[in-house]
């Protein structure tokens, strides 16, 4: 992928993927069916923490720069009262998606805001946040199809987009990688790749040219400071799904030290 994906872009990905959650619910045959991916959590549950974060993240887009959510966002939040009734609660939940656009739409990409992720690769402003709402919305809707048993992978445009969201925001740190120097490819199958190095400068993502087969097998067996230690080479929504901890990497084929995601999974690194 050369570019990230434009505002516009993101605004629409996230009302076309709250538009496909809203259906679920519609459809749904029992909204106090569980989870399997969020556990303890019921669909509605899941509809209360979705349109919930909605409106939160609304009100911070609106509130500009800050070291901290709004009090008044915080409070609502813990506040928070969403109807039992079928038709009202997805109304409730169209409302809340419509409040987050609008206030995202207002502020413009460049707007700053407060964010949890104050040191990674991903800008603490309103064009961060909507890249960052479009996946919390695209992983939730797959939630909520799974506790319908009926899960279908992440459209392509939004899952790409994921892969890199993903890294830049959860993974890239400033703070010391405490094991051997090493670094995760992650190559998706529509085309893009991403390389995840660590070491004691923390972790930082760039995206690297997607091996063709012939070049696959140098990849995988080469032993210079080039190679990665672990390879994952999955579709898009598959590496989102991964990432999210949604499926297994047994799901994914993985070259190299598969050990080491084990590694970087329970990596915590401290906040700086």
């Amino acid at each position: 992928m050369e570019k990230n994906l434009e505002f516009p872009d993101l605004l629409r990905l996230i009302d076309e993927r709250s538009a496909a959650f809203r259906s679920v619910v519609a459809e749904a045959s029992d909204l106090d069916a569980q989870v399997p991916t969020c556990p303890g959590w019921t669909l509605f549950d899941l509809v209360k923490h979705l349109g919930g974060g909605d409106r939160f993240w609304a009100a911070i887009v609106g509130a500009g720069p800050a070291d901290a959510p709004p009090a008044e966002a915080v409070a609502a939040r813990a506040a928070l009262e969403v109807p039992r009734e079928r038709e009202a609660l997805v109304a409730w939940l169209a409302a809340s998606t419509q409040l987050l656009i609008d206030a995202l739409r207002a502020a413009g990409p460049e707007s700053g805001c407060w964010t949890w992720w104050p040191a990674s690769q991903s800008p603490r402003t309103a064009g961060g946040t909507a890249r960052h709402r479009v996946q919390e919305t695209a992983v939730h809707t797959y939630d909520a199809q799974l506790a319908g048993a009926s899960a279908q992978p992440l459209p392509v445009e939004p899952a790409l987009d994921g892969v890199e969201e993903f890294l830049f925001t959860v993974c890239a740190t400033p703070s010391a990688w405490p094991h051997k120097p090493t670094a995760f490819d992650f190559h998706a199958a529509e085309g893009s790749s991403w390389r995840l190095t660590v070491d004691g400068d923390g972790a930082r993502v760039t995206r690297i040219p997607t091996p063709t087969s012939a070049t696959a097998a140098t990849l995988a067996t080469a032993e210079d400071s080039d190679a990665a230690g672990a390879s994952v080479h999955g579709t898009a929504s598959e590496l989102v799904l991964y990432l999210y901890d949604r499926i297994k990497a047994e799901s994914l084929r993985v070259d190299g030290d598969a050990g080491l995601l084990d590694l970087l999974r329970a990596w915590e690194p401290e906040e700086k």
